[in-house]
């Protein structure tokens, strides 16, 4: 992966209205990216260019509210990103929402809330995508997934699958777009402190759920945008999260034995990490 300033890139972000988007909206604006935002709360975003005007930041952000779900959405994205940005340099699929609750309890429904959001609106979107981006400047798709596409944990199953078809695709097209110098990033962070959480599909537990160390969104944010920066191709970002990633490499039978103790004493109010 090549190395590249964000100054001056066209970047289209999506999920940009709370959370892990609004952070990293926020880290490529002060870094001078031209950016293309888009998530269902208008009115979030509309708040979040008026920080960024009251900041200063060289370039405002230009604001596509919609549903990225709906086929309709991503391809409205794609042509303003060419018509108010000139192209793309940067794709950033950001935006995901989680369930949680025993697999058996849940109706069939639930998985494919999931997957739409979390997997197939991001691959769809970056299709339709890549013809711009493989004509821009250091071009680069970043996927926000999980370290629980790495390994997955109880309770939260239809997430774990959606964030390691995530992690699947993004290792497939990073080989099969090598050759037209469009690069691929895997960021895997653990439980953020947003309201990630307030927005479950189905919440079957009784909360607790971003334990006693949240990661703050902007640590993620500046994280992923120094990624970028350097041309890295997947990073995980919180020590226990690399913790858990190397438990199930070196010890695959002990991380099972550790998350089976740990739905059976704690259940889903609090699953890890």
């Amino acid at each position: 992966m090549a190395r590249r300033k964000l100054s001056g890139k066209r970047i289209l972000l999506t999920g940009a209205s709370s959370g892990i988007g609004c952070a990293l909206a926020t880290a490529l604006a002060q870094r001078g990216a031209r950016l293309l935002l888009t998530a269902r709360r208008e009115d979030k975003l509309r708040s979040l260019v008026v920080s960024l005007d009251a900041a200063g930041v060289e370039h405002l952000p230009q604001v596509h509210p919609g549903d990225i779900t709906d086929p309709r959405t991503r391809n409205d994205l794609v042509h303003a990103a060419e018509r108010q940005l000139g192209g793309l340099d940067g794709l950033v699929n950001c935006a995901g929402v989680g369930a949680v609750g025993a697999f058996e309890d849940a109706e069939p429904d639930r998985a494919r809330q999931v997957f739409e959001l979390n997997f197939f609106a991001p691959l769809e979107l970056t299709r339709i995508s890549l013809p711009l981006l493989k004509l821009g400047v250091d071009p680069i798709i970043v996927n926000i997934g999980s370290v629980l596409g790495h390994r997955a944990v109880p309770f939260k199953s239809e997430y774990c699958a959606s964030k390691f078809a995530l992690h699947g695709w993004s290792d497939s097209l990073r080989a099969e777009l090598a050759a037209s110098g469009v690069d691929v990033l895997l960021v895997s962070p653990s439980t953020t402190d947003s309201d990630f959480f307030d927005h479950l599909i189905e919440d079957r537990s009784a909360g607790g759920h971003k334990g006693a160390r949240p990661m703050p969104t902007s640590v993620v944010a500046r994280a992923t945008v120094r990624a970028m920066e350097r041309g890295r191709h997947e990073v995980i970002l919180s020590l226990g999260g690399k913790a858990l990633v190397w438990l199930d490499r070196l010890a695959p039978s002990l991380a099972d034995w550790f998350l089976a103790r740990f739905a059976q004493g704690r259940g889903a109010e609090s699953a890890p990490p």
